[in-house]
């Protein structure tokens, strides 16, 4: 072989190369509208909008490498979060006071006879007293006494009704004495719903009741405390807190009022791992980026190890993210100027380092909260690599496609 006819060889080899890359690009671009899509794309969206409006500024946000000082800020933030069945308005009661609804009893005594419930003759009925018959308070909240009239008794503790009822009886009775009480409740009642083993109705001891024994007069919660959700309805409001929260703080387990509704939601609290993690499906069958608390405590590190840890070929462990939202005492509490954030809350970016011994103690120390997430960064290596990808992939079909035209002459 000559050497020109070598280097028309090497000149045809490149003229084939070229052709070929840009024919298999003309053929992509050619495609575009032949290769099926589940959902518009990018262009077509954009094409096709009528109006459209100018970007928004980034979101403004807050990243903090974590050190001993920041953990131990956002840590109690997250133990003490929620807590607010402690500060319900009413509830602290001593005596349960008659309401719509409930039976009735009183006894009236006289001092001797001859007056006006005891006949003068004393052998004709025994005691001192005369049983009025039962009552049920009607909707105005009243009950009938002979010779004292309506008495509005709802709202009033027994006690209260017995000095009324002995007040209107002074001047026509010898020296009265009335005793009332509740024989039955049936308006100053609790129920307790939802996610319980037996829901129930039943009404508030004199003594007051308090939220877990309730729920555990309905035979329990359904589900695990972490995974249980507790509202009560009073007054035409209602209050929210997961029962983790009142089973490690005495102090929300509030007393009840007369006619509180307890309603138990299971609502599993849940977090998401985005990034160089192991793909979707590959973690025992799940086959999302979801995953749910398994604990009243979960860890950063135990929802690394639920969503599969980190992938060995693509994560910067040096760049681990978790975010959220956090109010501003919070910050302001660790030195962080939150002057130029207009709302309650910051979107905060906690940063951890798991290339060191420490940062793994750390990361086992975090405790997470409900719908946070977490980003593994990709290592700068891998993004060199999958730039590389299609090039190479590219030029290899291209030395093919060469090969052929080569070889056919």
């Amino acid at each position: 072989m000559t050497l020109a006819t070598t280097e028309q060889i090497h000149w045809d080899f490149g003229i084939s190369r070229i052709l070929a890359i840009a024919t298999v690009g003309i053929s992509l671009t050619g495609c575009a509208n032949v290769i099926p899509l589940d959902a518009p794309d990018a262009v077509s969206t954009h094409t096709n909008a009528a109006l459209v409006t100018e970007p928004s500024a980034p979101l403004a946000y807050a990243l903090m490498p974590v050190n001993p000082a920041v953990m131990q800020a956002t840590n109690a933030l997250t133990d003490s979060s929620g807590l607010i069945f402690s500060h319900l308005p009413g509830g602290n009661y001593r005596d349960v006071t008659i309401g719509v609804g409930d039976i009735v009893t009183v006894t009236v005594y006289e001092a001797q006879a001859g007056g006006l419930f005891i006949p003068r003759e004393a052998g004709v009925r025994p005691g001192n007293f005369v049983d009025i018959p039962r009552q049920q308070v009607d909707q105005s909240g009243n009950i009938n006494i002979p010779y004292a009239g309506s008495i509005k008794v709802a709202g009033l503790t027994p006690r209260a009704v017995s000095n009324i009822v002995r007040e209107r009886l002074k001047d026509r009775a010898i020296d009265p004495q009335a005793v009332v009480s509740v024989a039955e409740q049936r308006g100053n009642q609790i129920s307790v719903l939802g996610e319980v083993n037996s829901p129930q109705r039943f009404p508030v001891d004199p003594g007051g009741i308090r939220l877990m024994g309730a729920i555990a007069r309905a035979g329990g919660p359904k589900y695990p405390s972490y995974e249980s959700t507790i509202t009560i309805k009073r007054e035409g409001r209602t209050y929210s807190e997961s029962m983790s929260s009142v089973v490690h703080h005495p102090s929300e387990d509030a007393l009840l009022a007369p006619g509180d509704v307890v309603f138990l939601t299971r609502i599993p609290r849940v977090y998401m791992a985005f990034g160089s993690t192991p793909s979707p499906g590959s973690i025992g069958g799940t086959n999302n980026r979801r995953f749910t608390f398994e604990n009243d405590n979960m860890s950063l590190a135990e929802a690394l190890a639920k969503a599969g840890g980190l992938d060995g070929a693509r994560a910067d462990s040096k760049s681990i993210f978790v975010y959220r939202f956090e109010p501003k005492p919070l910050l302001e509490q660790i030195g962080i100027d939150v002057s130029q954030f207009p709302t309650k809350t910051v979107p905060a970016v906690y940063k951890f380092d798991m290339s060191k011994p420490d940062g793994w103690f750390q990361a086992d120390t975090f405790r997470m909260r409900d719908h946070d997430v977490i980003s593994v960064a990709e290592s700068p290596s891998n993004e060199f690599i999958k730039l590389m990808a299609p090039l190479d992939a590219a030029s290899t079909n291209a030395s093919n496609i060469s090969s052929v035209v080569v070889n056919s002459k």
